[in-house]
């Protein structure tokens, strides 16, 4: 089973992402933790991806293989920097959403979007 979507890189269309995401898993039949771990992982993937580039809109594909959910988030343009996973300390305000994908997924990255101009971010859920 497989969906995608595109919506406009506006800090609303996260909550758009997000309620598309858990309204398709749930279609399928997905189990609750499966549903809210994609939430919150398409949330992260789908914030940054409006945050750190210059996209005028961001594109989610979510493929259920069994019991293992691929997420992939792309953007259409480049940020200054590849995104990663980094500590930060207690006090700052931001900066632990891809902890937080790293910890809720079995694997994790980056690669080149299609289009040449972009990027995608992935992740596997089990």
């Amino acid at each position: 089973m497989q969906d995608a979507f595109r919506l406009p890189a506006l800090s609303t269309s996260v909550a758009e992402a997000r309620r598309l995401v858990v309204l398709r898993l749930c279609s399928w039949g997905a189990r609750q933790e499966m549903c809210d771990n994609a939430e919150l992982v398409v949330s992260e993937l789908f914030t940054n991806a409006v945050r750190h580039t210059s996209s005028e809109e961001v594109r989610c594909t979510m493929q259920l293989m069994g019991k293992r959910l691929r997420l992939e988030v792309a953007d259409q343009g480049c940020a200054r920097t590849e995104p990663q996973a980094r500590s930060v300390s207690v006090d700052q305000e931001g900066g632990r959403g891809l902890m937080l994908v790293e910890a809720l997924s079995e694997a994790w990255g980056v690669r080149p979007d299609a289009n040449g101009t972009g990027r995608a971010v992935w992740a596997y859920l089990a």
